[in-house]
């Protein structure tokens, strides 16, 4: 809708735009695609600049910008890892040598904001293999008209297609396989019925309620800059001047009283008397605030809707609802969008670079990284390692699943295998996989019988840490943990040599222990020589190295603020005491050397009843 004034010749001139436009939901189509007799291209869009719309709806609308940034976000994740990395290092070097994360970022971005995305292919002079990729904006390719096959075979560059004329100069650049050229286009697309060359994008049935949000708030933005004034009628009634005089008197007004601080249009009547002045009549919108809170929720929601976005709380935009009254809702939301929207984004540009990859012999089980929390992570069915990699983004470290894969392999010296043991007890594995690490371990070690040295995790969290009770100290953790020691009294041994195989390991290793790591070593096989017979294990909690050993468990304490990762500072048990923190009493037999026990009561009879090998 445009205003229409006369100038000072009495004739019509186009005035300002009216600071709302009117979006016709009724008659919107989706995007145009066309082929141009005397072009080799295929326009986008009725004026051949689709793509630049769809930035403009990004650009203008608030829901519609937040969803494609977070949606972009969680296609990348935390990057492109492989689940079989560690069984293929040099393949695995060579693809993230290929696919940067600047490249990848900006795939993610433009698959989700333009429907489609491409990559340049660049080979080496030979074309034996891929040596590079690069990303190209997708608004500035145009692909060309397909062969009489049904094949494109190529696409067209220009920097700017809104400035395109006839007989501007365009780069032709083959399609991916198409060609013997050093530089090729691999253009990544959804499939979408009806659409050959361009992919409309998922969001398309949103784009017209983005603009109108994007009007909405444009329209309140130019009320605000004109003070919320409305148009003003100024009537001189004493006589019409000439027109130099009422241009005069017209700009003399609207350097006093217009401009961003003064704002208001308003409109001169020159009459000859008051009797025929000129009136207005206002049209008020009726309950106008509301009708375009209407608008502005109704914009929001039905761009959601076209997201396919199950909670709006995904990407920061607060509902009626509370996030405190909310939280199984929201993972279960995230679990759905995760798997309905994101992957197969994510799967789109997997399949893209399986091509890139198989024309240089390498072959990956490729996955992005998650974003999901891993609390959201559903692993209930879960049951191979690679599969929980993919799900979770969490990954053995390359040590533990070489060491492991090699465990297979019976055959080894048992001094090898020990050292193997050792080895990946010392790796810094996350704790989700931890459990099943420990199993694997248990099983060989069950199987093949050898002295180890047990899991000691020592950073998580044991049943016997606990808070102070007294007043400034509520933000201090005390972790009890243990270590295998030497007898210090009167049955003295020396602990690395003239020892049982076990305890000599144990000093060695001088590992820091949970409770519950000492407990569950009763059910490993960690010193079978000196269990019962027909047994391999026995409780290394109470009896150490088995009959007279000269070893014991010493309880060490720590104090660690909230928040800290490490053990934190060591102190001693009285000091806890005395800060307000009684460590739990143990068993006598914990800190008693096996050898001093018949001084407790506990003869060679009594290892001789409880079945041990003396």
């Amino acid at each position: 809708m445009k205003n229409r004034t006369r100038n000072k010749l009495g004739q019509f001139t186009k005035g300002p735009k009216s600071d709302l436009s009117i979006v016709n939901l009724s008659t919107y189509t989706s995007p145009a695609v066309k082929e141009v007799r005397g072009k080799d291209f295929i326009e986008y869009g009725e004026d051949n600049n689709y793509f630049q719309y769809l930035i403009d709806r990004y650009n203008g609308s608030p829901t519609n910008n937040a969803i494609i940034n977070g949606v972009s976000e969680m296609i990348y994740g935390k990057g492109l890892d492989a689940t079989n990395s560690n069984k293929k290092p040099n393949e695995y070097a060579q693809m993230m040598s290929l696919f940067t994360k600047d490249c990848t970022r900006k795939l993610c971005y433009d698959l989700k904001l333009m429907g489609q995305c491409a990559i340049q292919i660049i080979y080496s002079k030979n074309r034996s293999k891929i040596v590079q990729i690069e990303h190209i904006p997708i608004e500035t390719i145009r692909a060309e008209k397909c062969d009489e096959k049904g094949d494109i075979n190529a696409y067209y560059y220009f920097s700017d297609w809104s400035k395109y004329k006839r007989g501007n100069e365009l780069k032709r650049i083959p399609a991916f396989g198409t060609s013997k050229e050093a530089l090729e286009i691999l253009y990544i697309k959804p499939y979408r019925a009806g659409f050959k060359y361009y992919s409309p994008v998922d969001y398309q049935g949103g784009t017209q309620y983005a603009e109108l949000e994007e009007e909405i708030s444009n329209y309140h933005l130019n009320n605000i800059l004109n003070g919320l004034a409305p148009s003003m009628l100024i009537n001189f009634n004493n006589g019409t001047p000439d027109p130099e005089q009422r241009e005069m008197i017209e700009r003399r007004i609207y350097d006093k009283f217009s401009g961003s601080s003064n704002a208001g249009k308003f409109i001169l009547a020159f009459n000859d008397n008051p009797e025929q002045a000129a009136s207005i009549e206002p049209v008020q919108l009726s309950d106008a605030h509301q009708q375009y809170q209407f608008l502005s929720d109704e914009s929001s929601k039905k761009i959601m809707v076209a997201h396919r976005v199950v909670s709006p709380m995904l990407f920061g935009i607060k509902d009626s609802t509370g996030l405190g009254n909310n939280a199984d809702e929201l993972k279960t939301a995230s679990i759905l969008f995760d798997n309905l929207v994101i992957k197969g984004f994510q799967g789109l540009l997997i399949d893209a670079f399986d091509q890139i990859l198989a024309y240089n012999d390498i072959s990956l089980h490729l996955y992005f990284k998650t974003l999901q929390p891993l609390e959201f992570t559903d692993l209930e069915n879960v049951e191979d390692e690679e599969t929980k990699e993919e799900e979770t983004g969490v990954k053995l470290s390359a040590e533990a699943n070489k060491e492991l894969d090699k465990f297979i392999d019976l055959g080894q010296k048992e001094e090898d295998l020990l050292e193997k043991f050792d080895l990946i007890d010392q790796m810094d594995v996350d704790y989700d996989l931890e459990d099943e690490l420990d199993k694997k371990i248990n099983e060989l070690n069950n199987e093949v019988k050898l002295t180890s040295t047990g899991r000691a995790n020592k950073t998580r969290k044991s049943e016997q840490d606990g808070k102070s009770k007294k007043e400034g100290k509520e933000d201090i953790t005390y972790l009890v943990r243990y270590m295998y020691t030497a007898y210090k009294g009167g049955y003295k041994t020396d602990s690395t040599t003239n020892s049982r195989e076990f305890c000599r390991k144990m000093m060695k290793a001088k590992k820091i222990y949970r409770k519950e790591d000492i407990i569950a070593m009763e059910n490993v096989a960690v010193n079978p020589d000196f269990a019962g017979k027909g047994k391999s294990t026995y409780s290394i909690w109470l009896y150490k190295g088995g009959p007279r050993c000269s070893h014991r468990w010493t309880r060490k304490i720590y104090a660690r603020k909230d928040g800290e990762k490490s053990l934190g500072d060591t102190i001693s048990t009285t000091k806890a005491r005395t800060e307000g923190f009684r460590p739990e009493a143990n068993p006598n037999k914990v800190s008693i050397a096996p050898r001093n026990m018949p001084r407790a009561g506990y003869t060679a009879a009594y290892w001789n009843k409880m079945g041990f090998n003396n």
